[in-house]
């Protein structure tokens, strides 16, 4: 992987690797997409303080995110279908995560199970909760979560009900894919990933498929997803997923000023401002437009986290300035992962932190905990209008 010096190069890899269906999921947002595109080009907007003639030696990007020691402050953030972008895909990512000092966080609906990843980490990860209609089988995965030693519980508040995305209709995605032509055809030519995939078992849902009622193949596990988001969902139940959880907790999701105040009041250790990565609600703004307003409204009473459009350390050290204490990247992990394994996620972490250590140098600073508004020049996305 030499030659791959962007996160671009390591999307452009992915794409050639990957059948469509799968790299389409992980590069697409809801309706127009306005919201996905906006997320990343609202970074291009915010501009840094360039200095000169300061000590840059001695640097550290060393940190902490809710409590945890870092070697950056990014972490890979809960991505699904992670396993079908590589064989084993969140497995691979985990111990990429784990050798580089960055927290990995599990998906719900992740191929691999939390089991699975339990087997080959020696350090706790993070696992990512959907609340179900079926109360059980979430009391189930925080239970198993637990078992897991997991170390950080983070509950999504922006998937009550799901955004329609048109590549994956179009596409009709499912794991494992459907044998007909269209989808025998992808896999085809890929045969490289079709022969990592025919090495593993793991090719569905397998912190469900078992585990929930009644959902024992395909067809069982489709209706079962389909009906079991839960659209009641409401800040009362934070509490008692909390109560049984009895760890750290992260809220994911929040994008407004009101809902940030509301996080804060649920005792959480961290909130992340997120859009879903622009695959919800397709017209809302994007999350590093909206960090500094949280950060504001929050005052410092609850850590706040930022995922949504990051990709390079330019984009971490941006989120930063504006007051974030950790930032997560989902799709750059997701294109290592789809172009090289275990190496390209570690390629990824080690393109993220080149740049960002680069550009902090360049900002006048050796401290990531240092960052802030000071080093960004005045105005731009952030900037409050009223």
């Amino acid at each position: 992987m030499s030659e791959i010096l962007t996160i671009a190069d390591l999307k452009a890899r992915a794409k050639r690797r990957v059948p469509k269906m799968f790299f389409d999921y992980a590069d697409s947002g809801a309706y127009t997409e306005g919201t996905y595109r906006a997320n990343e080009e609202d970074f291009q907007k915010v501009k840094l303080r360039q200095r000169v003639l300061v000590d840059m030696s001695n640097r550290s990007l060393e940190s902490e995110m809710i409590g945890e020691k870092v070697s950056m402050p990014v972490a890979l953030a809960p991505t699904g279908l992670t396993g079908m972008q590589h064989a084993d895909g969140e497995m691979l990512a985990a111990q990429a995560a784990e050798a580089f000092g960055v927290p990995f966080t599990l998906s719900t609906m992740s191929i691999c199970s939390i089991e699975d990843v339990a087997s080959v980490t020696t350090k706790p990860f993070w696992f990512q909760l959907y609340v179900m209609q079926d109360r059980d089988f979430v009391l189930n995965l925080i239970d198993r979560a637990k078992a897991a030693k997991c170390s950080a519980l983070v509950l999504t508040l922006d998937l009550q009900i799901l955004g329609q995305r048109h590549k994956d209709v179009r596409n009709g995605l499912s794991a494992p894919p459907k044998f007909t032509f269209k989808h025998v055809w992808q896999m085809a030519t890929r045969p490289l990933w079709c022969m990592q995939m025919l090495g593993t078992q793991r090719r569905t849902f397998r912190n469900i498929v078992g585990h929930a009622k009644s959902v024992t193949d395909l067809s069982t596990l489709n209706a079962w997803t389909s009906e079991q988001f839960d659209p009641q969902l409401s800040w009362n139940d934070v509490a008692w997923i909390k109560e049984r959880w009895g760890g750290k907790l992260i809220l994911k999701g929040i994008l407004d000023e009101e809902d940030a105040r509301m996080a804060v009041s649920t005792g959480a250790d961290a909130i992340i401002v997120s859009n879903h990565g622009g695959r919800q609600l397709d017209g809302a703004p994007s999350s590093i437009s909206m960090l500094p307003r949280i950060v504001d409204a929050v005052g410092g009473q609850v850590e706040v986290h930022i995922d949504g459009g990051i990709r390079s350390g330019q984009d971490v050290l941006k989120a930063l300035c504006y007051g974030a204490k950790g930032t997560y990247i989902g799709r750059p992990f997701l294109y290592g992962l789809g172009a090289g394994g275990q190496a390209g996620v570690t390629k990824a972490l080690e393109i993220i932190r080149k740049e960002l250590d680069i550009t902090m140098a360049l900002c006048g600073e050796r401290d990531v905990r240092n960052l802030s508004r000071r080093n960004l020049h005045q105005g731009g996305v952030g900037a409050r209008i009223d």
